[in-house]
């Protein structure tokens, strides 16, 4: 697999780019000799002078090359790489993760939440004053009655796994679900990475990327949602991947074995190509994008994205195959097993994380149909009330939805949020010299989830050069990484004026990250570039990273709750609208 040229990579780790350069400035070389005027003889005859083939690549890869030299060290490097990452992203995310012991932002909704649900089987209600008892260790002071919530339970159902391992009264608890799954993450983008651009390093570079992060960090250690929607619509989207070559391999098996039919005259040429049931990878993918929506409804915007790509993907193979009708067979043949492969899984997922809701009588809405009047009449008569209930329930939670507008101080418009305006801040204490520690006239402890600006707004740029590069390459690879861009950014533009943050990217931010990528692959170069041309690209990407890092440890005490001065905290505030 390269970018932008057919050419494969000259060995794993080294990423094409489609730029050719001819020489320094891209001049090319001269054909004439010093002093000799055009159609002028040469007054002695000169002997040729053997031309120096141009060196290739940079001492690096030579020393790579050779530290790879073996099949062992190769698959050494094949999985080491992306588990030193996530390593990595591990101690990152875990470390003092238990800081601070009390419910921060949307943890006071989730958490209690997950509890309840752990010990009813719903989400129900709580007392007045309920979280400063929750945070003092007094958890068993929920009711039974159940509560109005408006996202499905999965996303609080890997929450309750913490809670239920390390008690409720334990901090620690409430957020190692969120941890797992967003270290979790940085393996996945990278092995996804790895498939998309056939080069580890450029794959472990997305993933180190992702690991340092501080918009990922956060969301990985409060216990919010996002960050489960987005791994698993990233499982969604690795599923996608893997069945583009599956359906590509059995689509030119099924029409050569059509051929050989046809030549030996059983049969007759197909201007539709094959109806293929057996895609397994679309199973995965509509589980997969399931359960996204079984934590958040806008996991449905990916199933509804990735259908619509399938479509077009599988047009496209058989255009290249050769069959006839090959828009019409996409549309028209396979199109409908495709939606039957994806869609009912999905939604039967969907409707399995309500089972808690279904087996018991507390939840919210769970006996709306037997009061009087509300049951359906006519044709829908026959719908057993518990489903009528669900489907009331679930009315009510899209318009709450659509209507929500509530002002809140950290909102921040969609339109803003790949320019990073306006980034939430989950948690801030502030306090004397004396308190809590403090040993500055004053401190600040804060947990921001500002993502680190270098990796942000330069994956930011490249999204819009991806927009580029499909226009001129026509790179299904590009074309792959901006549809996982738009279904997690795009529908977000049809409620403007609702009230919505900016740590909701963190469900697109991993197709950013692979938008990153392809730019440090074309700047990486490929080992076989001229070396003058490989050294730099490589200088580049290594300068950008270090100072990458070096920006990450910077932000990391506001990123993790850490008690520092007052104008420290302050030295982070790049714009006027972080404060």
């Amino acid at each position: 697999m390269s970018i932008g040229t057919s050419q494969q990579p000259s060995g794993d780790d080294a990423p094409s780019s489609p730029i050719l350069a001819a020489g320094p400035g891209g001049e090319t070389a001269s054909t004439g000799l010093p002093g000799q005027q055009i159609g002028q003889p040469l007054e002695h005859p000169v002997e040729p002078v053997e031309e120096r083939p141009e060196p290739r690549g940079s001492r690096l890869d030579e020393w790579w090359g050779h530290m790879l030299r073996t099949p062992g060290r190769r698959r050494l490097w094949y999985w080491g790489g992306p588990i030193a990452v996530t390593l990595l992203a591990a101690v990152l995310r875990l470390w003092n993760v238990a800081n601070p012991h009390s419910l921060v932002f949307d943890e006071t909704f989730y958490v209690k939440d997950a509890y309840t649900l752990l010990n009813n089987g719903y989400e129900s209600q709580w007392p007045a004053g309920a979280d400063q008892r929750f945070n003092s260790g007094d958890t068993d002071i929920f009711s039974d009655e159940g509560s109005f919530v408006v996202h499905p339970p999965l996303g609080k159902w890997v929450i309750a796994l913490g809670l239920a391992a390390f008690g409720a009264d334990n901090s620690f608890g409430w957020r190692i679900g969120t941890v797992v799954v967003g270290v979790l993450a940085v393996f996945l983008l990278t092995v996804i990475a790895r498939r998309l651009f056939a080069s580890t390093i450029v794959a472990v570079i997305v993933g180190f990327l992702f690991a340092i992060d501080g918009h990922a960090i956060v969301m990985s250690r409060v216990a919010l949602l996002d960050g489960i929607l987005m791994f698993f619509a990233l499982l969604g989207f690795g599923a996608i991947l893997l069945d583009r070559t599956w359906h590509e391999k059995r689509l030119r098996a099924w029409l050569a074995a059509r051929q050989a039919r046809v030549d030996a005259g059983l049969a007759t040429e197909s201007s539709w190509g094959p109806g293929l049931w057996w895609r397994p990878w679309l199973l995965a993918a509509g589980l997969a994008f399931g359960m996204a929506a079984s934590v958040k409804w806008s996991g449905l915007y990916f199933l509804a994205a990735f259908g619509v790509y399938v479509v077009v993907v599988d047009a496209l193979a058989r255009r290249r195959a050769g069959v006839a009708f090959w828009a019409s067979a996409a549309v028209l043949k396979q199109g409908p097993i495709s939606f039957l492969l994806m869609v009912p899984i999905a939604l039967a997922t969907v409707i399995a994380s309500w089972t808690g809701w279904f087996l018991t009588a507390g939840g919210y809405y769970r006996s709306w149909a037997s009061e009087a009047g509300n049951a359906w009449t006519g044709a829908l008569a026959w719908v057993p009330e518990s489903v009528q209930s669900f489907w009331h329930y679930q009315v009510a939670a899209y318009e709450y939805h659509v209507g929500l507008s509530t002002p809140h101080p950290y909102q921040a418009n969609p339109l803003t949020w790949l320019f990073m305006t306006r980034p939430t801040s989950m948690y801030y204490q502030g306090s004397s010299y004396g308190e809590d520690g403090c040993r500055a006239d004053l401190c600040s402890a804060a947990i921001h989830s500002v993502a680190n600006p270098l990796i942000w707004w330069a994956a930011a740029a490249a999204a819009f050069y991806l927009l580029y590069r499909l226009a001129r390459y026509r790179e299904w690879q590009t074309g792959l990484i901006l549809m996982g861009l738009a279904a997690g950014y795009l529908p977000w533009l049809m409620y403007l004026n609702r009230t919505v943050y900016q740590f909701y990217t963190i469900a697109f931010e991993p197709y950013l990250l692979l938008g990153l990528g392809v730019v440090i692959a074309v700047i990486l170069g490929r080992r076989d570039d001229p070396r003058w041309r490989r050294q730099r690209g490589i200088g580049v990407v290594a300068v950008y990273l270090g100072v990458a890092a070096l920006v990450s440890a910077f932000f990391y005490p506001i990123w993790t709750a850490q008690l520092v001065p007052y104008w420290f905290w302050h030295l982070h505030m790049w714009l006027p609208s972080w404060v």
